[in-house]
């Protein structure tokens, strides 16, 4: 905070616990916290709201904070026309991630700071971005006054064309954030097929699942590949399962993602071979990573490996974890004193001042310094360069190259990274985002047990139980709630106060923990393990939906427009999956067949998503592998049962269409200056038709989802398609179809910020003559690359 902000007055988040929401306490801008008050407001007033979502350790959040939110005259345009509004994502993921599906409908691409612009009365969004220079800064983005100057003109002059667009961009969200379809058996299939993708989109050279920048670590996925390598009966694909598994997690401890001095993992890699991370440290990634590095090491009978999660955990400990109460803090920023990554680099002057002479010179060979600077800050070019530190090998092969026993390598390393850390520590330090989040404290959790138990480290299963006893405890509805039910969970805690219900990710997280807990032997009254079945029982009444799945979020919240029901696991697993995996995990533990069939219900009603987008669902599909393997009896009984109550008259809709769609290729490189392209086949089956991309505009088309091309499970890309014109159908021939076969030419160009795994997908609604199927949207078996 500036000496200015200091003195200036504050806004209505001095009030605020959230670190991300009291960094804008007091900007000129006349900030208001998410709810009732806000839209009151704004409904008053008769104004738009603007919609402002981000995080305390997002980069350029603290750049368009510094250009925008703290400029006097900005501040003034936007108090004046709008109802001004702060969420920090990380407290309000339900908020994120509705408006997130809005930017990316309506732009192509997300990230953050999220912009978005919502009418007041239903809080539907009109219009959506991400960040916006004060000053004409970049190619073909206008400035954030200029967009302001838009949106107070829009709503002025041409209010019913801004409800209009709201309305369809609500609709837009909806199909994007809803699974509700009909039942579609799921087979080996399910399982092999994202098996077959990973090894397909993997790295040969450099690890990671796809070969460009900006590549992130993607644990879900590795643990999709080490289930499988579990119950492959076949050598051939478990010698593949392990060059791509080994590959990656040698490249990303190797390289500069992983903090070499200090241990634990960057967010991701700006770069294609791991030496550059985006230097914020967030707790849910170094939770994924510690436990699926101990459990490789245990898999591959790995010491590095073991040396990676010990260092992981031991940073978490050290530098994440609130020692008044043992339960762990979210984040640690990307930027020190407006630099990013400052806290992290070192250059050889840096070296010599912290080490003697052959230890300074021996450092610079193992971490690359004796070559050049590796890091230049594109945000500040005038600075001089610098390095990130990295190892061009494991530690054991480096050894050997150089006549050392690994022992002796690592006792010398070791000893030279305690004094670099010690130097280090007298730095600036970056800003810790200090609040506890029951999910991802979960995560957490539930890593410290597995990791305690597969690495015989005590130490680590009493970190697990201390933070679960502070969630159990603190992160709880106060007692007096009224309720017919036990007590729910809250999901943030800061400052002794915590608040906002949690949402099905934060049960789905701690439920998983507390298991885990239990495995570990240390729960002989069983307070763990009652709790969990405690928590999955409060759960599946709050989140369950009527068909089996769940939701994502409470019902009947006032502030939602949608409730939102996905099954994506991005880098935050999703909620739904890893529900599936504790239902069938609870049914192993107390012997409960009621847990294993509600979770195969689950994947009944979930079938369809998980169907087209199975690399998407990951979580999902490593529960139907278990089923499969388990109890595939049960699961056919299921879909048996399902598809009886389809043609018991209640369901009227035919089977599901043959559409086929094929694809030239499995990978696709998209150049750095210009688009890359393909063209697919598209066949329909003889009795049906496709809702055109322009199925035109009569009452004929309301409910129905035109066909459309798009990117998923990513950002940082976006797709064009040529779409034909569709085919006259119905008395008049107002409505468009497509029927028959026909080629798609697609364009896909770089677009924002790469983030996931982008992958092309088709969204289509087959439909007979007499009735229509759900929409579903089928991702392809395309892996896209940045040359």
């Amino acid at each position: 905070m500036s000496a200015s902000q200091a003195a200036a007055p504050p806004n209505h988040l001095v009030h605020e616990t959230s670190p991300y929401l009291l960094q804008h306490a007091r900007n000129p801008v006349d900030w208001w916290p998410w709810g009732d008050a806000a839209f009151t407001e704004a409904r008053k007033r008769d104004v738009p709201i603007f919609l402002s979502i981000g995080y305390s350790t997002c980069y350029w959040c603290h750049v368009m904070e510094r250009e925008s939110f703290e400029n006097e005259a900005i501040a003034s345009q936007m108090n004046a026309s709008f109802v001004c509004i702060k969420v920090d994502r990380e407290e309000r993921p339900d908020v994120d991630d509705l408006y997130m599906a809005a930017v990316q409908a309506f732009s192509g691409h997300g990230g953050w700071p999220m912009s978005v612009f919502l009418e007041p009365s239903s809080l539907k969004p009109f219009w959506a971005g991400t960040y916006f220079p004060a000053e004409p800064k970049f190619a073909n983005m206008p400035t954030f006054p200029s967009v302001l100057k838009g949106m107070t003109e829009a709503w002025r002059d041409t209010r019913d064309d801004v409800l209009g667009q709201a309305e369809e961009l609500a609709e837009a969200v909806r199909e994007r954030v809803s699974t509700e379809s009909h039942p579609v058996k799921l087979t080996d299939e399910q399982v092999t097929r994202p098996v077959a993708a990973l090894l397909r989109m993997f790295d040969r050279n450099h690890g990671g699942f796809g070969a460009t920048a900006p590549k992130f670590p993607q644990p879900v996925f590795i643990e999709l590949l080490l289930d499988a390598r579990r119950v492959s009966g076949d050598e051939a694909t478990t010698q593949s399962i392990d060059a791509a598994v080994r590959t990656t997690l040698d490249k990303m401890a190797c390289g500069g993602m992983f903090d070499q001095i200090g241990g634990g993992f960057h967010r991701y890699s700006v770069d294609a071979t791991w030496t550059v991370p985006h230097f914020e440290k967030m707790l849910y990634d170094n939770a994924q990573l510690a436990e699926v590095y101990a459990k490789a090491a245990v898999i591959y009978t790995d010491s590095f490996y073991r040396r990676v999660a010990i260092r992981t955990f031991d940073y978490v400990l050290r530098e994440l974890t609130d020692a008044a109460t043992g339960a762990f803090f979210s984040a640690q920023d990307a930027e020190v004193n407006h630099r990013e990554g400052q806290n992290y680099l070192w250059d050889i002057e840096q070296f010599a001042a912290a080490l003697d002479k052959d230890d300074a010179a021996w450092a610079a060979k193992v971490y690359g310094l004796a070559r050049g600077p590796n890091f230049r800050d594109p945000h500040h070019p005038a600075d001089p360069p610098s390095n990130v530190l990295r190892l061009d090998d494991r530690p054991d092969r480096l050894a050997q190259a150089i006549g050392l026993t690994e022992a002796n390598f690592l006792a010398r390393l070791d000893a030279i990274n305690a004094r670099l850390l010690a130097a280090r520590a007298r730095r600036d330090q970056p800003i810790l985002d200090d609040k506890t989040l029951a999910g991802w404290n979960g995560l957490m959790i539930g890593a410290f047990a597995v990791g305690g138990a597969l690495l015989a480290e005590p130490r680590y299963v009493s970190a697990a139980i201390r933070a679960a006893d502070f969630v159990l405890d603190q992160l709880r509805e106060p007692v007096s709630t009224p309720s017919t039910r036990p007590r729910g969970l809250l999901r943030a805690y800061r400052a002794g106060v915590a608040k906002v219900p949690a949402f099905l990710d934060d049960y789905a997280f701690v439920i998983r923990a507390l298991i885990e807990i239990h495995r570990t032997g240390t729960d002989p009254t069983g307070r763990y393990l009652g709790a969990a079945c405690e928590l999955t029982s409060v759960a599946i009444a709050l989140f369950s939906a009527d068909d089996g799945g769940f939701f994502d979020t409470l019902a009947d919240q006032s502030d939602l427009f949608i409730r939102t029901r996905t099954v994506y696991d991005g880098a935050v697993p999703g909620g739904v999956g890893v529900m599936l995996l504790n239902l069938l995990d609870l049914s192993a533990v107390i012997g409960e067949p009621a847990h294993r069939d509600r979770a195969t219900s689950a994947v009944v009603a979930l079938s369809s998503a998980i169907a087209a987008a199975p690399l998407g669902a990951v979580n999902c599909a490593r529960a139907l592998m278990r089923l499969i393997g388990s109890d595939r009896d049960g699961l056919n009984a299921a879909f048996a049962a399902a598809n009886a109550k389809a043609l018991d008259g209640r369901i009227t809709s035919p089977a599901p269409a043959p559409v086929e769609i094929l694809a030239p290729t499995d990978r696709l490189e998209i150049p750095k200056d210009k688009p890359g392209g393909l063209v697919l086949r598209i066949r329909i089956g003889a009795d049906y038709h496709l809702t055109a991309a322009d199925p035109g505009t009569t009452e004929r088309t309301v409910g129905l989802v035109p066909f459309r091309v798009q990117i998923i499970n990513g950002t940082g890309v976006v797709a064009f398609a040529d779409y034909p014109k569709g085919q006259p159908f119905g008395d008049n021939g107002e409505l468009l179809v497509y029927r028959g076969e026909f080629d798609l030419p697609i364009l896909i160009e770089r677009s924002g910020t790469w983030s996931g795994t982008p992958l092309l997908a088709v969204t289509f609604q087959p439909c007979t003559d007499d009735a229509c199927l759900a929409a579903r949207t089928v991702e392809l078996d395309v892996a896209i690359d940045l040359k």
